[in-house]
């Protein structure tokens, strides 16, 4: 577990990871030339690993084709304070059950998935990428 549920910070990181209202996490890769690019991305916490389903058009896909270390984080505050920062790798899953046979997934996003996509099938014609995060590290920050 990269957060400690002992401590205060590790408790709020573990709580806004599991909250069904967290809905977007910045995830960044590498580009093959080295560049940094970040992207608001969906995401379920399995615990020992972060699960996004990416569009196929991305070009993170070869980002992590390339470079599969990855950086991870939540929103803050208003202030700067409640960080919950993540590092990890990252591997494109094609045998993993997409966003449609998951769920927890369609759970957290059905009403999003359905309203701006039309449906489950739908959204998973176009983010049909299974993406596999494991986490190596985390900070976090509650001020």
């Amino acid at each position: 577990m990269i957060f400690d549920p002992d401590t205060p910070a590790g408790a709020r990181a573990l709580e806004r990871l599991r909250d069904p209202n967290t809905r977007t996490i910045w995830l960044t890769t590498v580009t093959p030339e080295g560049q940094p690019q970040s992207m608001p991305v969906w995401f379920l916490w399995l615990e020992d690993e972060i699960l996004v389903y990416g569009d196929h058009r991305a070009k993170r896909n070869a980002n992590l084709e390339a470079n599969a270390r990855v950086n991870l984080h939540l929103r803050e505050d208003d202030w700067g304070d409640d960080l919950v920062i993540i590092e990890g790798s990252a591997r494109i899953d094609p045998d993993y059950p997409q966003s449609a046979d998951q769920p927890a997934y369609l759970a957290k996003y059905a009403t999003v998935i359905e309203r701006h996509y039309g449906g489950p099938a739908v959204f998973g014609s176009t983010y049909s990428v299974p993406i596999r995060i494991t986490p190596t590290k985390g900070r976090a920050w509650i001020g």
